[in-house]
């Protein structure tokens, strides 16, 4: 005959029985292996439930969390209906004048309930990538020391089609060198825009640049494809902190002279607002006094820059480096089988040096900047940030 094994319910049932017949609860829960609270416990439900309340109960909450009741749900979409780019904090602070009386969710709950209604998107999450220059931005005290460049806020053309400003200009004399009317702000019409700029006034020797595209981008230190042309040029990058857009204040300033004179209202067409452009550009530079000047223009203070442009782009060299290697078209660097560091996507097919440190890592550098260092024993890229200058002393050729 098969042994009958006891149930959880018989043996609750039975360390009760025996507490009742006079043994000591202590003694009980120690040969059970319970506390004293759990046999009180379920001496109680036997009490009120009989052999019922002896069995396991359900561990589910009695409350969802962040489970919004049905009212206070259409109560929340029917706001978001009405004002569609509202989020949860002004949906909350909207919910007692539109329905006085009812509670008042945590602003979390709402953003999840509408995310599971679909009419929000959840923003997905940067994990950083290393800054390109260091703090503080400098001052400059001559002219082509430090270039400012930005696009002047989208606006309508009267035709329906969009106009992005590209401005640059020289912050020392407050010369603006370029406002170009472009159709977006892709990276190649901005490559152009730039070398057009570079044969005309010559290299400044640093440019500052919000972190906006395509000045800069998600790759490893905001990296993009313009950024690398200038870094192979051999200017240096500054980049305002995000959200701080008065640290290229006296760029902004000109924007808002510019906004005044060329786009309230609009021109037609592109080429009809590049013209607006090239008078206030003439005005600007060469007629309207500037009080930081000493009220002089700012043509009477800009100089040429002494860096000519060269016929081609400089090719980067490592004079210093144990080894070259061009960067893969995925952005990594294949240094050995199954040793494939991953850089950035905007430098492939660039030219980095690697030098050999004495724990058998390695040193990438790339055009004036140190890249970061990479250890084979754990196949590990270890990227500066931010990234420091040079120490495989590159020289630029032609």
């Amino acid at each position: 005959m098969p042994w009958k094994a006891k149930s959880k319910v018989d043996m609750r049932y039975e360390l009760l029985q025996r507490l009742h017949n006079g043994e000591r609860a202590t003694d009980l829960a120690r040969e059970y292996g319970v506390s004293r609270k759990t046999i009180y416990k379920f001496r109680k439900r036997l009490e009120l439930h009989g052999i019922e309340g002896l069995r396991d109960r359900s561990r589910r909450p009695h409350r969802l969390a962040r489970k919004l009741p049905e009212q206070l749900e259409q109560a929340v979409l029917a706001i978001k209906a009405q004002h569609p780019t509202w989020g949860a904090k002004k949906i909350r602070a909207a919910l007692p004048k539109h329905y006085p009386g009812m509670p008042l969710p945590a602003c979390s709950t709402i953003h999840k309930m509408l995310l599971k209604a679909g009419k929000v998107r959840r923003r997905p999450r940067r994990r950083p990538k290393g800054l390109l220059n260091e703090r503080p931005l400098q001052q400059p005290a001559a002219p082509n020391e430090l270039w400012a460049a930005d696009f002047k806020g989208q606006f309508q053309l009267q035709n329906g089609k969009p106009c992005f400003p590209l401005t640059v200009s020289d912050v020392h004399s407050r010369m603006l060198l370029l406002c170009d009317a472009l159709s977006s702000t892709e990276q190649q019409p901005v490559i152009d825009a730039f070398w057009a700029l570079f044969r005309e006034h010559g290299l400044p020797y640093a440019i500052r640049t919000d972190n906006g595209v395509p000045f800069a981008s998600t790759a490893n230190w905001g990296l993009s494809r313009l950024t690398v042309l200038w870094m192979r040029l051999g200017i240096r990058i500054e980049r305002i902190q995000p959200g701080k857009p008065q640290q290229n204040g006296r760029h902004e300033r000109i924007h808002r002279t510019l906004k005044a004179h060329c786009i309230r209202p609009a021109a037609e067409h592109l080429l009809a607002q590049q013209d607006r452009f090239e008078r206030f550009l003439y005005e600007y530079n060469h007629q309207r006094p500037h009080e930081a000047l000493d009220f002089k223009t700012p043509f009477e203070c800009y100089r040429p820059s002494t860096r000519p442009c060269p016929k081609q782009l400089p090719t980067p060299a490592y004079p210093l480096a144990d080894r070259t290697l061009h960067v893969c078209s995925d952005g990594r660097l294949s240094l050995a089988p199954g040793h494939r560091p991953f850089l950035a996507k905007p430098l492939a097919g660039q030219l980095v040096g690697l030098q050999e440190l004495h724990d058998g890592s390695w040193l990438i550098g790339f055009a004036n900047y140190d890249l970061g260092i990479y250890h084979p024993n754990d196949k590990s890229f270890q990227p500066f940030s931010p990234l420091r200058a040079s120490s495989l002393a590159p020289v630029c050729s032609p």
